[in-house]
């Protein structure tokens, strides 16, 4: 069976998008790992922190690892091309993060 979505209908295309390999079952969001709560994490502790302290610089830096873990995690083992799409944009906003750090 073609299941490729060049092969046929926009369903075709939504089911190899969105199909989780492993169980079968259709995953676009999940609940979030141990990076990703860091990573939220350290963007609720930002919020009282002085901009221009060291504090914050700390912070930021574990945030942006974090992310970056979840990032390249769900780009090497995400279930879907989706999940895998998902922690590209997570690189990309990685980069830009560790980009705006170093300035």
């Amino acid at each position: 069976m073609d299941t490729s979505p060049a092969g046929g209908t926009p369903a075709r295309a939504f089911d190899w998008m969105f199909r989780n390999r492993a169980t079968g079952e259709i995953t676009i969001a999940q609940f979030p790992n141990a990076p990703l709560w860091i990573y939220l994490a350290t963007v609720v502790a930002r919020w009282p922190l002085p901009a221009d302290g060291t504090a914050r610089l700390v912070n930021s830096w574990i945030g942006v690892t974090a992310l970056a873990w979840w990032a390249l995690d769900e780009v090497i083992r995400g279930v879907n091309p989706w999940r895998r799409l998902l922690g590209l944009g997570g690189v990309s906003f990685v980069i830009s993060g560790v980009v705006t750090l170093l300035r």
